[in-house]
Order: structure tokens, then C-alpha cells, then sequence
């Protein structure tokens, strides 16, 4: 066998599907021990494979067996295979198994044959079952053998593709094939006796699905997309149009082939485009591709199997877009080669121009998109050109105020480009470059302060009217004959004048570096400078006075209170002075005591720790509890230096053991003798008691309050009043009554506490109760009122009383009334009254209805 990878085939080894046969390194294939092939021909298959690329290829091997020549010691000859005889036959019987016994009668060593794989072709028409091959085995003359297969497309899935007779061993296979679904099938024959015994061992049986024409080739895509550069050279790689076909590929059936079939647009040329016939490639062919004339072509690709025969292959189409993409072949040019614009001196981010530029190229694209670039008449950078996104013009901003008394005019050349470099081969136009010119009108501006903030130093405390400096301003309108008048706009201490026509300040009042107006030992003040144009400007300037500090402030002794014990200790006052000057003026202090009055000098003492602090203490053994003005002299160190007296209150008063002031000692300090102390303390004792009188009499009072009866006239008794207010019987005797009936019971739980039961309908309905007030346990004796509410509110909770609005009988009123009784009293006689009209009053007269309304009395 032949093989060539290309690579020169090296490390390719080779391999059989057979034991019995071999192939050396060259590609000679040779039996590897001597063997006998009961048929007449054999089919092989041969692999090659390389393990590096791990790839693999096959090719198949079929050998006629030539006949054993009758003359000994001539050598076995083969003969010439005939292509009809290449073709196995379904006529065919396979002996797979060898014989076991040779014509002498030797017994041979068993050895299983290797059956060559069987080809259906796919598609085929039947009849169904067709018969493949019949295999038996050389023992069937001796007993009864049973045949059968295993394997894929017989007991598995899909089930029963092939089958075959028990009996004669015929292998069938039972509907078309589909080499797409699955291209071969690997069996296994088996031969046992009649007790399932095994006579031969299985054999693999090897079917290969044989290809047929039957599918189209499918592109991947309906639409493909693609793009190149105009201007592109012939043979500039576009796009590649991939079609399958699940046919064979090995075969003409699955070789596809492509083709253009139409162009659209045909300009400049009907053939711009050409395809690779069997990889699908498109280049372009011809030259003139311009997107500015085409930016689009549509190409129908043609695939055709049967390696593109259109006679007896199938076809398949497809559509290729492609679009012609801009490069920059076209440079911007001016519409125009001179501008013109004119800006206010003084102002910034204002358009003075609108540059036009006309580009050819794919708009808002790299290649469109314009830049614009100042190349003179601008050294001092007053002015840029940004472009607008969706114009595309270039607009001249001043982003430098221009000064009219500098510059009157600006004549600029500017030069416009594109964001992407031009196409190879391409120049730059003449027109991609224009003039600009820009006047610059004069307006009033405003007088400014040359040294602004302008800082001034002296001493504070200079006399009113005196002049420290003149802050003028310049006009800068020099063209201008404008005068200019000053003005204060800030002084927050009113210390300073200002000339109104030439800026000279002068002190209007004494200047304080003490002032809470200064800040770190400036003050600050701001003035206005306007000019009489139209119109008018002004400007501001600040002036900053750095005030140096003098000794114009005598030292504040501190504390201005203290207390000290009566009995001298190591309680102490520490003084220490505040001096509102600043360094040199302020300590070290000096502290001592006046000669006048001598007490002072006789009872304290001072003694100096520091330059800022000092100790006050009594000289003497004891002092009287009491408050004492003790006079201290504190004097600076300025120059020259300031002193002053001040006074400090000192509290004398007991102490306890820790040096502490006791609580009486402390009141005794402030002023109080003993006799005042004790005073007070029996006022508060006797308020106490007054107190604690008081409120024994009003709980006696309270209690005696619910403990007395009631005692009221007999003409203001409401339970004489409430008779009075219900007559019912004959007048003066229904009065006679007992009053003990009248009384509240103990209690109303045996009313309360019914269980509710069915009541009726002419009932008053079960709902929800008023919430009365809780009564004290023991209530007022003639509280009648709470009695004859809780009596209604057990007859309303009472599901045996009557209905609600019947009378209720609160209690017994008395006997022998006048009146007669009520129970001879009868209605008419007639029979004839109707009193079905009771039914229309309600539930509440149901009962009423159904004793009257019913029908004729018995």
C-alpha cells in the first residue's frame, strides 16, 4: 500500500484488522504465519496512523484467492482481480469457522477466520427483509447448530436492523439505511447446539453503510456579512462562505464546490468579486472599488456537490453582503478661503467664527471628522478652534482675553485635517487651508489697584488725621479721558478716610491693635475705584495695616476671687496677671502689696514663683472668718512699664482637717453671725411642722366626709321628689309607703350574673351594654340615683323580663290603692274585629298578632 502526509511520512506506522496478516514499514503487506482462506476473496483494512498528529487514515485491501496449482513444486499464482468480481455477492456462504479435520484425518489446531466487512448501500427500495450474507459452520452436518447476532441494530438499539435465521444462518437486513444516521455496524455471530450450548465462539461481523447522493449542501449562514477597503488591489482577501454536506466526504457525494452565480451592483465591473471553488474564499478581482460611488455589493454564492457537477450534483445558495468600507481618500477642504469675525476686549469662551469644511469621506467617521489647527497670527494662544460633533465646523473660541490697547486685530491662518491620516497616494488639497480674521472692539474697563492687597506697617495708636499711604488706581482705557474717584467699601472699625480724587488715606479715629477689628495684628479694609465711563467701571483694592503693639495696657490680676482658711496652712492663692499687649509689653510682673491701709501689709503676704505667677497667703496665726478686699499692685515690663491695682476678694473661713471650708464656715464667711444661722434654721423647722398639720387635718376632713349621713330638709328629698313625679293611682293615698323598699340591696350579682339564655323575639336584642362608672364597695346611703340605673341595667341584661319597652317595676310602691282593678276590662264583643293590621307593627306585636289575628275564637 502507497501513503503520503505530506510530511514525509515520517514515524508512520501501519496496521491491519487482522491477526493473520501484517505490514512492514515500506507498506508491504504480508501473511504473518500460513493459514487457509476458505473463500475466495478477503477483504482487509489497513490503517495508518501517525502519533505525533495522532492521525489516522484508512484504506481497504481486497485479494482474490487463486487455486492451489495441481504440479508440486510449483508456487501458488494469484490472479488478476476482475472488477466484477470485487463486488461481493449475497449468494455468498461464509465459512468463518475452520475445518477441524484435514483429508488424512489429522486433527488441526482450531483457529477462528476473520469475515471482510459487508457493504450495504443506503437508500435502497428493498424488498425488505433483504438478505446480506449466510454464515454457517462445518459442524452443521454433525448436529443441529442455532445461529444468532448481537450487537448494535440488533438487540440494541436500534433494534432489529439486521436479523438472521436460526436455521440456515442467512443474515437479513430489514429496512433502508441511512448512512447519515449511522455509517457502520459492528455484530457478533453466534453457533450453539440445541442446549444453548456454545459450538463456536462469535465472530465479529463488520457492515459498512455505502454512501449515496442524497443531501444538499447547507451554508451555515443564509446571509454572510462582510467588508473591504475601497480602493483595494485585486486579490484583496473579502470573506469565506462555508457550506456542509452530510454526504460522505470521502466521496464525490460529499465534495462541494462554490461558485458566483450574480453580482449586484455590476459596477464598475460585473465580475469585482471571485470565490475559491473549494474553500469558499472571496477576493476581490478587478480594481475601482470606491465607496463613494458603491458602498454596497450583494453576491449569490452557488454550492454544488458531486464536486460541483451541475449535471448530477446538488446545489444550494447563498447571499454575501459586502460592504465597501471608507478609508480616507478624501482630505476636508474650506468652503471659502477667508473669515471674518469680531470679539469684545475682555472676553472669554466667546465664538467669534464659524469655519465650513466640505468632506466627501463616511460622515462622523474618523475619516470625516474634522480638525482644525491655528498655524499663525496667534503666538500668545488667545484663541481655539473646537470642531461641533454634528456639523463638523470649526468654531473659533477666545479662551485668552485679548486686550484692545495691545491688540486691535488678529489675522490667523488656520489648516483643517481629518482625526485619521490620509489614504496612501493621497495629498493634502490647497483648499485645506483658510484666513481668519478678527477685530477686537474696545469696551470701558475698570480701574484696578497695581498692588492689591497692599500691606502697610505702623504703630497702633497714632493720632486722628494722620496720613498712612495713597492707594490710587489705574485706569487701563488709555484711550479713554476718563477720571477716576475713590470710595471706602469695607471698614469695619470706621478708622480710615479716603481722598475721593487721589486715593490718599488718612486715620479718622486712634487705631487700636487691641480691637476685636484685628486679626493677627492686620486690619483690613477694602475701597472702590470707579471711573465716569458709560458705562461706569469700578474695581476694588484691599489695604492691610500691620499694627505694631505699644504698652497701652495695664496687667488684670487674676483671680478676682478666692478663699482661704482662717488658721494659716498649705492653702494658698495663686495669682497671676492678664496683660492685652503682646511681647516685650506684657511679663514678667512684679506683685506686691500697698503700704496703705498697714492692715493689708500686716495680714497677707505675697511670695513670687515666676515672672507670671505669684502666691498670696496670711501672714498672721488666725484671721476672723469673714470676706476681705485685699489690694495687689501688678505691674509689666513694658517700656515704659504699666501698673495697676487690683482688688481681690478673699474668703476666710473654718476649715476642716483636709483644708477644705466647712458648710457653716463658708456661710459664716459670706457675712452671717451664729445667732442668724440659728434663726433661720427654726424658721424652716417651724414651717415643716405647719406643713405636716395641715395635711393630717385635710385627710381627718376627708375621712369624716364619707362617714356622716346625710342630713338634707325633708322638702329637698329625692325620693319624696321622684313619687311626686309618677302619680299613678288615686292621688294623697297612693303615699303611703314604706321607704325601706327603696333602699339599694347589697348587691345585684344574682341579676347580674343570669345565664343568658334563647330569648324571644319581641325581646329587646343582646348588644352591647353602656359601661357604667365602678361604685365603691360601700356606697352613699342616698346615692338612689346609681340604685335606680344599676336596676335598669339588670333589667335590660335579664333575658326572662318582658319586653324593653314595657314598664319596669323597680320595687314595691305600697297597697291599698283606690283604683280598681284592670283585669274585668275586656274588648268589644263583636267578633268581627280585624286585628290582622297587627302584623304590619313589627316583631315587637307578633305575639299580640298570632293570640288575635289567628282566626275565629272556639
Amino acid at each position: 500500500v502507497k501513503f503520503n502526509n505530506c510530511a514525509g511520512n515520517k514515524g508512520v506506522r501501519y496496521e491491519t484488522n487482522s491477526l493473520d496478516f501484517k505490514v512492514r514499514a515500506d507498506g508491504t503487506l504480508y501473511a504473518a504465519h500460513h493459514l487457509q482462506v476458505p473463500s475466495k476473496q478477503l477483504i482487509l483494512v489497513v490503517t495508518a496512523w501517525d502519533p505525533q498528529t495522532l492521525g489516522r487514515w484508512e484504506a481497504m485491501v481486497r485479494f482474490l484467492v487463486a487455486e492451489k496449482s495441481q504440479h508440486n513444486g510449483h508456487k501458488p499464482k494469484g490472479r488478476k482481480a476482475l472488477p466484477g468480481e470485487l463486488v461481493q455477492q449475497q449468494s455468498d456462504t461464509l465459512l468463518p469457522w475452520r475445518q477441524h479435520q484435514s483429508a488424512n484425518g489429522l486433527r488441526r489446531q482450531k483457529r477462528d477466520w476473520v469475515i471482510p466487512p459487508i457493504n450495504v448501500p443506503e437508500n435502497s427500495r428493498g424488498p425488505f427483509p433483504q438478505q446480506l450474507v449466510r454464515i454457517r459452520s462445518d459442524k452443521d452436518k454433525e448436529i443441529h447448530i442455532r445461529y444468532s447476532i448481537t450487537g448494535v441494530g440488533a438487540d440494541q438499539p436500534p433494534m432489529e436492523v439486521f436479523n438472521i435465521d436460526p436455521v440456515s444462518g442467512r443474515m437479513y437486513v430489514t429496512r433502508p439505511m441511512d448512512r447519515e444516521e449511522r455509517a457502520s455496524y459492528h455484530l457478533r455471530a453466534h453457533a450453539v447446539d440445541m442446549n444453548g450450548n456454545k459450538v463456536e465462539n462469535p465472530i465479529d461481523l463488520y457492515i459498512y453503510v455505502i454512501d449515496m447522493n442524497d443531501n444538499r449542501p447547507e451554508f451555515i449562514n443564509q446571509v454572510y456579512n462582510g467588508s473591504v477597503d475601497e480602493g483595494s488591489k485585486p486579490g484583496t482577501y473579502v470573506m469565506t462562505v462555508t457550506a456542509n454536506d452530510a454526504d460522505d466526504g470521502t466521496t464525490a457525494n460529499g465534495m462541494v464546490r462554490y461558485r458566483i452565480v450574480t453580482q449586484t451592483p455590476q459596477s464598475p465591473s460585473q465580475n469585482m468579486f471571485t470565490i475559491n471553488s473549494e474553500t469558499g474564499d472571496i477576493v476581490t478581482v478587478a480594481a475601482g472599488l470606491d465607496r463613494e460611488k458603491v458602498q454596497q455589493y450583494i453576491v449569490i454564492v452557488q454550492a454544488t456537490d458531486m464536486e460541483g457537477n451541475l449535471n448530477y450534483g446538488l446545489s444550494n445558495t447563498a447571499t454575501a453582503i459586502i460592504t465597501v468600507t471608507d478609508v480616507n481618500d478624501n482630505p476636508p477642504e474650506f468652503t471659502t478661503s477667508t473669515y471674518s469675525g469680531e470679539v469684545p476686549e475682555n472676553r472669554v469662551e466667546v465664538v467669534v467664527a464659524n469655519l465650513t469644511v466640505m468632506d466627501r469621506d463616511q460622515p462622523h467617521s474618523p475619516n470625516w471628522n474634522a480638525i482644525y489647527r491655528i498655524i499663525s497670527g496667534d503666538p500668545s494662544g488667545h484663541f481655539t478652534i473646537r470642531t461641533d460633533p454634528v456639523t463638523n465646523e470649526g468654531m473659533v473660541t477666545v479662551v485668552k482675553a485679548v486686550d484692545y490697547e495691545m491688540n486691535r486685530a488678529f489675522m490667523l491662518t488656520v489648516m483643517v485635517s481629518n482625526q485619521a491620516p490620509l489614504a496612501s497616494g493621497i495629498q493634502m488639497s490647497f483648499q485645506s487651508t483658510a484666513g481668519v480674521t478678527i477685530s477686537v472692539t474696545d469696551v470701558n474697563e475698570a480701574p484696578y489697584f497695581p498692588t492689591n492687597h497692599k500691606l502697610i506697617r505702623l504703630e497702633e495708636g497714632v493720632p486722628t488725621g494722620t496720613v498712612l499711604t495713597t492707594f490710587s488706581a489705574v485706569d487701563p482705557d488709555r484711550f479713554m479721558q476718563q477720571a477716576v474717584r475713590y470710595s471706602k467699601l469695607s471698614d469695619p472699625a470706621n478708622w480710615l478716610n479716603i481722598n475721593a480724587t487721589n486715593g490718599q488715606i488718612t486715620t479718622a479715629a486712634v487705631l487700636d491693635r487691641e480691637s476685636d477689628y484685628i486679626k493677627n495684628n492686620v486690619y483690613e479694609a477694602t475701597f472702590l475705584a470707579a471711573d465716569n465711563g458709560i458705562p461706569p467701571a469700578s474695581g476694588t483694592g484691599t489695604l492691610q495695616i500691620y499694627l505694631i503693639d505699644i504698652n497701652d495696657n495695664a496687667p488684670e490680676l487674676l483671680p478676682k476671687e478666692a478663699q482661704i482658711c482662717e488658721k494659716p496652712n498649705l492653702n494658698v492663692i495663686n495669682i497671676t496677671a492678664a496683660d492685652a499687649d503682646i511681647d516685650p509689653n506684657v511679663g514678667p510682673f512684679v506683685f506686691e502689696l500697698p503700704s496703705v491701709p498697714s492692715a493689708v501689709r500686716k495680714n497677707w503676704t505675697i511670695t513670687r514663683l515666676n515672672g507670671d505667677y505669684a502666691q498670696l497667703s496670711l501672714r498672721i496665726m488666725y484671721l476672723e472668718a469673714g470676706v476681705y478686699d485685699v489690694p495687689i499692685i501688678v505691674t509689666d515690663s513694658g517700656n515704659p512699664p504699666l501698673y495697676n491695682t487690683s482688688v481681690i476678694k478673699v474668703k476666710v473661713c473654718p476649715c476642716d482637717e483636709n483644708g477644705d471650708c466647712t458648710t457653716i464656715g463658708a456661710v459664716a464667711a459670706a457675712g452671717l453671725g451664729t445667732g442668724a444661722i440659728i434663726a433661720i434654721l427654726i424658721c424652716i423647722i417651724i414651717l415643716l411642722t405647719m406643713v405636716l398639720l395641715f395635711v393630717v387635718w385635710m385627710k381627718r376632713r376627708e375621712k369624716e366626709r364619707h362617714t356622716k349621713q346625710l342630713l338634707i330638709d325633708p322638702e329637698d328629698d329625692v325620693r319624696d321628689n321622684i313619687l311626686k313625679y309618677d302619680e299613678e293611682g288615686g292621688g294623697e293615698e297612693d303615699q303611703d309607703y314604706d321607704l325601706s323598699q327603696l333602699q339599694q340591696p347589697e348587691t345585684m350579682d344574682h341579676v347580674l350574673n343570669k345565664t343568658p339564655g334563647v330569648r324571644r323575639v319581641d325581646e329587646r336584642p343582646i348588644g352591647a351594654e353602656p359601661q357604667y362608672p365602678i361604685r365603691p364597695v360601700i356606697p352613699h346611703p342616698g346615692d338612689i340615683g346609681d340604685f335606680i340605673n344599676e336596676g335598669l341595667r339588670a333589667a335590660d341584661n335579664d333575658p326572662t323580663a318582658p319586653p324593653y319597652d314595657s314598664l319596669l317595676v323597680f320595687d314595691y310602691e305600697g297597697s291599698g290603692s283606690t283604683a280598681g282593678s284592670v283585669s274585668s276590662l275586656n274588648s268589644s264583643s263583636s267578633g268581627d274585629q280585624d286585628y290582622d293590621y297587627l302584623n304590619d307593627w313589627g316583631p315587637r306585636f307578633k305575639k299580640l298578632a298570632d293570640m288575635y289575628g289567628g282566626g275565629e275564637e272556639d
